[in-house]
């Protein structure tokens, strides 16, 4: 898998390094308007390399595949990743993060989850993918409708954050829904 590069009309998606682990680090931008638990603060290059052993220690496991969202231009605006890859269900879940607000609502996002969604559904032979965000994060709710997610339910304040409760979401893409896209 480290190997692999799924191109986009954009963006194409690849194999992080420790050094884009570190940029991802220190471009990030919090957007507290549309919020994730967890974020990253103060992402020092002790914090970057630790997660890029992470990234290789999880691929090593066959649990996650993290891979880097890169511009055709080669810079490193994100990640995306199939997580908690259940070999017995075919199952799992996504997430995403765009460093850099500049970034945000282009549609990269977007094209990322779709190449990583098909890659997931058709190469590995996932058969559901699910995915979760806070009620307050809107452009996470538009995107992963966008890309087929079906909302599957609420659990009602689950999760504590900011001093306040939220409501987390669920959505689900089962493998027959992604073939009639």
């Amino acid at each position: 898998m480290p190997n692999v590069k799924l191109q986009g009309d954009q963006i194409y998606l690849a194999a992080l390094e420790r050094g884009d682990c570190a940029k991802i680090y220190e471009d990030n931008e919090y957007d507290f308007a549309n919020p994730v638990e967890p974020f990253l603060f103060g992402g020092s290059l002790e914090n970057a390399n630790a997660w890029y052993e992470e990234i290789q220690q999880l691929l090593r496991d066959n649990v996650n595949i993290r891979l880097g969202i890169f511009l055709n231009d080669g810079t490193v605006i994100g990640d995306v990743a199939l997580q908690g890859i259940n070999d017995k269900h075919r199952s799992c879940s996504v997430g995403i993060g765009i460093s850099q607000e500049k970034y945000r609502s282009k549609g990269y996002g977007t094209e990322a989850l779709r190449l990583i969604l098909n890659y997931g559904f058709n190469h590995i032979g996932l058969e559901r993918i699910t995915a979760e965000t806070l009620e307050i994060n809107l452009p996470a709710q538009k995107a992963l409708e966008k890309a087929g997610f079906t909302p599957e339910g609420r659990m009602r304040k689950a999760v504590y954050f900011r001093g306040k409760r939220y409501d987390e979401l669920c959505y689900g893409l089962l493998a027959g829904e992604w073939e009639l896209q």
